[in-house]
């Protein structure tokens, strides 16, 4: 219930900020390609990408007229990966996905371009939080000429964000709260915008993983999308 009013708090705080100046706000929406990394690095596999999707609110509140903004943005948004192993019809054939939903707080400082007749290129970066809410992890797979689904629902650790621990760790359960880096470019319109947006995750997946030294099990969403202004 806590997390709940703090996200609708957030949810009032981008379409007041940005009414408050005189700015605008965006409703947006678009496709996800999510992935999880595979390696310390932070490489992935791009046989793992996952399509999924992204919707929600983003304000636009000036600092420099027609140069420099700050853009905070609440976002529904679905992350994950898949993974398979051989040929579907086969014995042995294996098929597991895990689709997470999160709600998303990014914050952009985007630096602005004008083209001409109000149009304008932009550029820009932040950091995001976001808190896990739902989501499915599917497995199928074959066995004795035999072939099995099942589907459970996903189940988050009941993390306080304002503790050191990690309350509600387990085997099989991932991290309610993920946190990272994101950047952006496109371009926006009068009345519409489009962009490119990469998110880079800082927290590990995996519930009761202390260690975030390295880049492994890490979400990685590359997204696309179009937005409207209201």
């Amino acid at each position: 219930m806590k997390m709940k009013i703090i996200c609708l708090i957030m949810f009032a705080a981008v379409v007041g900020s940005a009414s408050a100046q005189e700015s605008s706000v965006f409703l947006k929406a678009g496709f996800n390609m999510a992935n999880v990394s595979v390696t310390d690095g932070g490489d992935v596999d791009e046989a793992r990408m996952l399509p999924s999707f992204h919707v929600g609110l983003q304000g636009d509140i000036p600092v420099i007229k027609n140069i420099l903004s700050i853009q905070p943005g609440l976002l529904f948004t679905g992350k994950g990966s898949k993974v398979q192993s051989g040929t579907q019809g086969s014995n042995g054939y294996f098929k597991a996905s895990t689709n997470p939903y999160y709600i998303e707080v990014p914050v952009n400082v985007v630096v602005k371009a004008p083209l001409g007749d109000g149009a304008k290129f932009f550029v820009g970066a932040g950091p995001y939080a976001a808190m896990g809410i739902a989501g499915k992890r599917k497995l199928e797979y074959q066995a004795l000429n035999i072939v099995y689904n099942r589907t459970d629902n996903i189940e988050f650790s009941n993390d306080d964000p304002t503790t050191s621990g990690e309350e509600g760790a387990g085997y099989g359960i991932l991290r309610r709260f993920d946190y990272g880096l994101n950047g952006t470019i496109g371009f926006e319109g009068k009345t519409a915008m489009f962009s490119v947006n990469y998110g880079l995750g800082l927290a590990k997946l995996q519930s009761g993983a202390d260690n975030n030294a390295d880049a492994n099990n890490k979400h990685r969403v590359l997204s696309f999308t179009i937005g409207f202004r209201l």
